[in-house]
């Protein structure tokens, strides 16, 4: 990046921004959604109150002295915000930082009877439960006579799409087009070409539910073919940002895997067989939770990745943490922002934010004539990009 001059840091405090809208509508309203989905007692109606007021006309207040990973926050900048508006940092830590106090306000830290219970487990149990879940996972079988060539991309875009189940896995011709028009960049060439009897593939995880599912297939095939010999899959190490994927929810994943019949059933069985004999191993690093870019990694996870054949970074949250949550204008080169990444790298993720690099000029000019700005936020658009 020495000959990419930096981009202005992202922050909430403009009206009427996406950020914005975030801050002062998204976090009260899943205060409240969080509110109903449980019976929470008096405590935590008061905590929630309290963050609601905070999250909305208050300042950034510090963890409780005895919080189990209070020198984390300290060494990631809680003392730099602390008593700073939430709308006049930077917008990555004060999102990252209204779930870990959400988290506190309902007692999921403990002690207490409500130590470990995930505040957002209905909304993603509510995902896989859904038909259109089963409707997905009944498409597998459809792909058992494709190519394995057909049936990687297939599953590639099932997990770059995510919860799009009007995309999934039904890789007809008019739905492969309809994907591929979505796509504002696509480097699946060069990311096949990075997976061909490779050692291991590091997965950073984004959602749950409907949106791990098919990550976790693409990981089976990709271990059924010997086109990688392990994987391991990242995910957070407590309930994040709604719906982001922990062990807990990969649990519940592969369970419904496993009793969905079919093909779906046998990636399951191929998934769990690999977490027993190793092949398959997930981690849920401190970092993952971090409010803090990727440039800032940890020694230990620098040194994983470096020694990965492939990190696939997943979602828009990660690519914001990759590239660095900044108003990049959206010609920067994708290899430029990712310099510091210590190994090779590929981004697969949906549009939602305002963060984008690696566009040619003409791809940003007709998306621009098109929808103006809409393009950045509105999930219709999605890239694949491939650092090696």
């Amino acid at each position: 990046m020495a000959d990419t001059p930096p981009a202005p840091v992202i922050l909430g405090d403009e009206p009427g921004s996406f950020p914005h809208g975030v801050l002062a509508e998204r976090h009260p309203a899943i205060i409240r959604q969080v509110r109903e989905a449980f019976p929470y007692g008096p405590e935590q109606h008061r905590a929630l109150d309290a963050l609601l007021d905070s999250c909305t006309k208050g300042v950034i207040e510090p963890l409780p002295a005895d919080a189990h990973d209070g020198a984390h926050w300290t060494r990631w900048g809680l003392p730099e915000y602390t008593g700073r508006s939430w709308f006049d940092i930077p917008w990555l830590w004060s999102e990252s930082y209204f779930y870990r106090r959400l988290l506190d306000a309902v007692g999921y830290f403990g002690p207490g009877p409500w130590q470990g219970i995930d505040p957002f487990h209905p909304f993603k149990q509510a995902e896989l439960d859904a038909p259109e879940t089963d409707e997905e996972l009944a498409a597998l079988d459809g792909l058992a006579d494709l190519p394995a060539d057909e049936q990687l991309q297939a599953l590639l875009l099932g997990s770059l799409w995510g919860n799009r189940a009007d995309l999934g896995f039904r890789l007809s011709a008019r739905q492969e087009a309809s994907a591929a028009r979505g796509l504002v960049a696509d480097d699946s060439e060069a990311l096949w070409a990075r997976l061909t009897n490779s050692g291991t593939l590091c997965v950073i995880a984004d959602n749950a539910g409907r949106e791990l599912v098919p990550d976790l297939l693409l990981v089976a095939r990709l271990l059924e073919l010997g086109r990688v010999e392990r994987a391991v899959l990242h995910v957070k190490p407590y309930p994040y940002y709604v719906s982001d994927a922990t062990t807990a929810d990969v649990v519940d994943a592969l369970r419904r895997l496993t009793g969905a019949g079919g093909r779906a059933a046998a990636y399951g069985r191929t998934l769990w067989s690999a977490m027993a004999d190793g092949r398959l191993t997930v981690r849920a690093h401190p970092f993952a939770a971090a409010p803090l870019p990727f440039a800032e990694l940890p020694a230990d996870l620098r040194e994983e990745f470096a020694a990965a054949a492939l990190t696939i970074v997943k979602g828009d949250l990660n690519y914001r943490r990759l590239v660095g949550d900044r108003l990049w204008p959206p010609t920067t080169p994708f290899a430029d922002v990712t310099a510091s990444f210590p190994g090779p790298v590929a981004a697969l993720r949906t549009l939602k934010s305002d963060v984008i690099t690696g566009l040619d000029a003409g791809t940003e000019a007709a998306l621009v004539a098109a929808e103006g700005q809409r393009w950045r936020t509105g999930g219709t658009h999605a890239l694949i990009q491939v650092r090696g």
